[in-house]
């Protein structure tokens, strides 16, 4: 694989730690961006979404003038792997709540579904993915996914509820794969999605 361009969306949210988990991955041939204008954005090959505010990193794209661009690379088939609130930003319908969104991801989410900061908690979390099986699964402010559009499938659940799915080269997870120390689903998606469009 040649060198790829990994964008961190950074205008608010655990970012950070997504760069760090990129860099555990051990996999020499990608640079990372954080995104926060327009240029940044055409600039790269995949696209990390961090948890953080959905509604602040909505209206943030908005004004930036990177919100209709950004849906339509990803409608292009740019690769994303979107965690907590950034699942709820790609998510087509949130119970509950009128605010903006992406719409390119086929599900219903219920935002904080789990409770406060202080309910968030650790539990087993089983993947599709026969490499990595069971992983430890972190659920901060955690919303639940509620229902299923035709096209997405379940790679990852929690007490056999979807908690990450996969749409075309859209991956969601309600967790926070980034706090894992070996980040094994950065690797995946690294290898699984950039590995067919870079050399």
């Amino acid at each position: 694989m040649s060198d790829a361009r990994v964008g961190l969306l950074a205008f608010q949210g655990d970012y950070e730690a997504h760069g760090k988990a990129l860099a555990r991955t051990g996999i020499a041939s990608i640079t990372i961006v954080e995104v926060r204008r327009l240029s940044d954005l055409e600039s790269v090959d995949a696209l990390i979404i961090p948890g953080g505010e959905s509604t602040v990193m909505g209206m943030l794209l908005e004004r930036f003038g990177m919100f209709e661009a950004l849906k339509t690379r990803i409608k292009e088939g740019l690769p994303v792997f979107a965690t907590c609130a950034g699942l709820i930003l790609l998510a087509k319908n949130i119970e509950g709540s009128e605010q903006t969104r992406l719409g390119v991801l086929d599900v219903t989410v219920l935002r904080n579904a789990y409770g406060r900061q202080i309910d968030s908690f650790h539990s087993p979390v089983r993947t599709s993915i026969s490499h990595i099986g069971i992983i430890d699964g972190v659920f901060i402010r955690a919303p639940k996914i509620t229902a299923l559009g035709e096209g997405v499938d379940v790679i990852a659940t929690h007490r056999d509820e979807p908690v990450m799915v996969r749409q075309g080269s859209i991956v969601a997870a309600t967790f926070h794969p980034e706090l894992l120390p070996d980040a094994p689903l950065h690797r995946w998606f690294i290898q699984s999605f950039l590995s067919k469009t870079q050399g």
